[in-house]
């Protein structure tokens, strides 16, 4: 049996030109809607559609895949269908001044709502003080003062008739009225009240004592008559104020009659404005120093202001609002404070909307990362899910020693579908951590990152090219250059059938390959210009990759490309650094002797092997046992190691290349040291696929081409890798001349003779293999160590009896 290496053809997945029918992109439409992704579509299609309680959408997906600008994309479609939701205000609470109240109007009329209480209070404003200054008012004002300054001037002229009459005068002085007493009409001084007899004293005093009694009656009744005059001035004072006052609230009330809660409000205010007219009167600093005067009372006239929180009236369909920044505060909405005199003051004029606020009515898209970054927005948004309303609160209050007073404005119903982003992994942890997500998020839709690359796959592809080249004012793509973002597409997923859904990836190579069709002065972008931009992006970020390779050229790390050697062959790695992913080679040896100890990986026994590397070793130890272990026990002892890896070695991609190695070191047959290989492998000794596999092939190429490549070089990799194939055009071209090859294998046998030169062999019923074969040779050495083994146990036997005797 002989194996071939494979066709240059299947190394690489050419685009067929066939199926671009155009020129250059100038002649194609651009795509619009989600690309590749159907069953993603399908999801978000039904989540976007079900009203239900519940069904709320988390979007899936690695980053760059294109399932923020696609989800926002189709949410936007979606919701130009659908009706413009209300405007939101918050208003003046007059029974309640801390918890300000809510009103609905349809979209647009809360901004008109708000102009017609501005141009009520300007008008009030004039109309007010003009009213109280009126010649009708003042008559009326006039009328009740001279009145009831008629009835105290009685009450007054009453007393001092009866104080002549008891021979008193009635003197007022600034502590009140007294009586002092006459005789023949002239007041007693102190001197003649000494004089009177004490009969003529007790006698004033009596009298004195009565008329304070009827004086105490008549204060009473001159109270009685100022709070009288007091409440028919209010009353005149509050006819006036309605009399102003009713006709343009009537009018405002027949305009918005359809709305019960904007009429009963509207009666509150002009309840609150007949009781507190003086509202509208001009307010004056006052000076109470020279220079120095205090700030004027604050006026009241806010409490009839109107705080538009929400107007859609330049909307056209629903609401979608893609908050960026997902606090708390930001998502609920939040209570601004302003500083008057030393101290922090606020009112429901200061009230701001949240991303929930703008949203309700429609579609809200966040970043998941984002939201569990920020304390409090998760749960504020969970709250607000369950709860079906939008509550404003002061998240400061739940840590403060001592509360303060603040505003518990009214909590607006929500009616809002949240679209959350991120990545499978938190999805995961959510769904198992936390009780109520599963409840709140119902729908996932989950982005792949890949599509089939079938000529429908190719033709989306290169109308996304169009797109971004219109989008980005781009310069046209012929359809060559489209080809090879295709077949860039494919290499990014390695493989040959599907095409890479990271069209953040792509674009930036179409932005890139425009630029060097720039610099090199084209009108249209070709294929060249893809190819210059993909090898930039290479030599931007292989330093290291080229500092490796001088070392092996240079011999210090230590592989060797030409020759034969025991127990020694090339195994393949791969390493990634952020965007970038490159081939390594390493030098692999296996050391055979006798003993009983089996195969010891000296990097496992050190712990630097991770457990999946554990378990394909443990599974070449099962294939042994499986090939040769049937007709005799295996009694041996050997070492394998990576020679000169220093970092954790992790995967089972190297298991069917330490199989080779110790097969070669048990036989004593030579490997070729011009072959690399790679694959996993099972018990029963089938190679099976593994990653990496094109930067594996690669990264043996550039060491080989640097050394020079002598036509018997190449890698042996699974037949089921095959599929996988997207060299570089280079590596292909080395293929077709000769000079690099490349082999699939199904199975052990078929890597050992490509590596030895010598067949397998297939193993008899017996559990043998025909001679001449590497498995007969492999067998014959293992049975040697076995009696080589029993001979020694046997010569030891003595010496173990005459110890135990002694």
């Amino acid at each position: 049996m002989s194996i071939k290496p494979i066709s240059p053809e299947n190394a690489r997945a050419v685009c067929n030109l066939d199926w671009l029918d155009f020129e250059t992109t100038q002649n194609l439409p651009p795509i619009e809607g989600i690309i590749g992704q159907e069953r993603a579509a399908r999801a978000l299609e039904f989540g976007l559609q079900m009203e239900q309680d519940g069904y709320n959408i988390y979007v899936s997906g690695l980053p760059g895949s294109g399932r923020t600008t696609s989800v926002e994309s189709a949410v936007r479609e979606i919701a130009k269908k659908r009706p413009t939701p209300d405007d939101w205000c918050y208003v003046y609470n007059f029974s309640e001044p801390d918890n300000p109240k809510c009103l609905r109007f349809p979209p647009g009329m809360a901004e008109v709502f708000k102009k017609d209480m501005e141009k009520l209070i300007e008008e009030l404003k004039i109309d007010l003080p003009r009213a109280f200054e009126s010649k009708v008012y003042e008559e009326q004002r006039n009328a009740i003062v001279r009145k009831f300054q008629k009835i105290k001037e009685n009450i007054i002229s009453q007393i001092e008739e009866k104080a002549r009459n008891a021979s008193f005068a009635l003197k007022h002085t600034p502590s009140g009225f007294v009586f002092v007493p006459l005789i023949e009409g002239k007041p007693l001084t102190e001197e003649d009240m000494e004089k009177l007899t004490e009969e003529t004293k007790k006698d004033i005093k009596t009298r004195e004592e009565i008329l304070v009694s009827e004086l105490g009656e008549a204060l009473r009744e001159i109270r009685q008559a100022d709070k009288a005059a007091r409440e028919e001035l209010e009353k005149l004072e509050h006819e006036t104020t309605l009399f102003t006052v009713s006709p343009r609230i009537n009018e405002m009330k027949e305009k918005y009659f359809e709305f019960p809660e904007v009429v009963k409000y509207l009666d509150e205010v002009q309840q609150d404005i007949v009781e507190n007219p003086g509202n509208f009167e001009e307010k004056r600093e006052i000076e109470f120093l020279p220079g120095l005067k205090l700030p004027a009372k604050e006026s009241q006239l806010y409490k009839y202001q109107v705080n538009v929180l929400i107007d859609n009236s330049k909307l056209n369909g629903a609401p979608v609002v893609k908050e960026t920044q997902p606090t708390c505060y930001n998502l609920t909405g939040r209570i601004e404070y302003r500083p008057t005199l030393g101290a922090m003051f606020t009112d429901f004029t200061m009230i701001k909307p949240g991303a929930l606020h703008r949203a309700n009515g429609g579609f809200l898209i966040l970043n998941v990362l984002d939201v569990l970054r920020n304390y409090f927005a998760w749960e504020a948004l969970k709250r607000t899910i369950k709860n079906k309303e939008i509550r404003i609160e002061d998240i400061n209050e739940q840590f403060r020693i001592i509360n303060t007073p603040t505003l518990k404005p009214q909590p607006i119903p929500a009616n809002v579908k949240i679209i959350l982003i991120g990545s499978p992994l938190i999805y995961y942890l959510l769904y198992t951590y936390d009780e109520d997500f599963e409840k709140l998020f119902k729908v996932r839709v989950d982005f792949s990152s890949l599509m089939d690359r079938d000529e429908k796959g190719v033709k989306e592809y290169a109308r996304f090219v169009s797109k971004r080249v219109k989008d980005d004012n781009l310069k046209p793509f012929h359809k060559e250059a489209v080809a090879k973002v295709v077949e860039y597409g494919s290499r990014i997923v390695g493989d040959q059938k599907k095409l890479s859904t990271r069209f953040m990836e792509i674009s930036d190579l179409l932005r890139e390959a425009n630029y060097w069709a720039g610099v090199d002065s084209s009108d249209i972008v070709k294929k060249e210009h893809v190819q210059k931009a993909i090898e930039e992006k290479i030599y931007r970020s292989n330093l290291i990759e080229k500092r490796i390779e001088e070392l092996m050229k240079e011999g210090i790390i230590m592989v060797d490309t030409e020759g034969e050697k025991v127990g020694q062959i090339n195994g393949l790695s791969v390493i990634t650094l952020g965007d970038y992913q490159f081939g390594k080679p390493s030098r692999i040896t296996a050391s055979v002797s006798l003993g009983k100890g089996g195969p010891v990986h000296i990097d496992r026994e050190v712990k630097m092997t991770g457990t999946i590397h554990n378990k394909g070793f443990l599974i070449l130890k099962g294939l042994l046992a499986e090939k040769f272990g049937k007709v005799f026990p295996l009694s041996f002892t050997a070492t394998i190691c990576f020679e000169q890896v220093y970092e954790e070695i992790e995967g089972d991609s190297a298991s069917s290349t330490e199989y080779y190695a110790l097969i070669s070191g048990i036989s004593g047959i030579p490997l070729k040291q011009g072959i690399a290989v790679t694959g996993s492998i099972n018990q029963k000794g089938e190679v099976q696929p593994i990653g990496g596999v094109n930067e594996k092939i690669e990264g043996f190429y550039s060491l080989c081409k640097l050394r020079g490549l002598t036509g018997n070089q190449g890698v042996i990799i699974p037949e089921k890798n095959l599929t996988h194939l997207m060299l570089k055009e280079e590596v292909v071209e080395a293929m077709r001349e000769g000079k690099f090859h490349v082999w699939a294998v199904k199975n052990v046998d078929e890597g050992i003779e490509i590596l030895t030169g010598i067949p397998a062999g297939k193993q008899n019923e017996d559990g043998t293999y025909p001679e001449g074969t590497v498995n007969y040779i492999v067998s014959q050495r293992l049975m040697e160590f076995a009696k080589k083994a029993k001979e020694i146990e046997e010569r030891l036997k003595p010496t173990k009896k005459n110890k135990k005797n002694v």
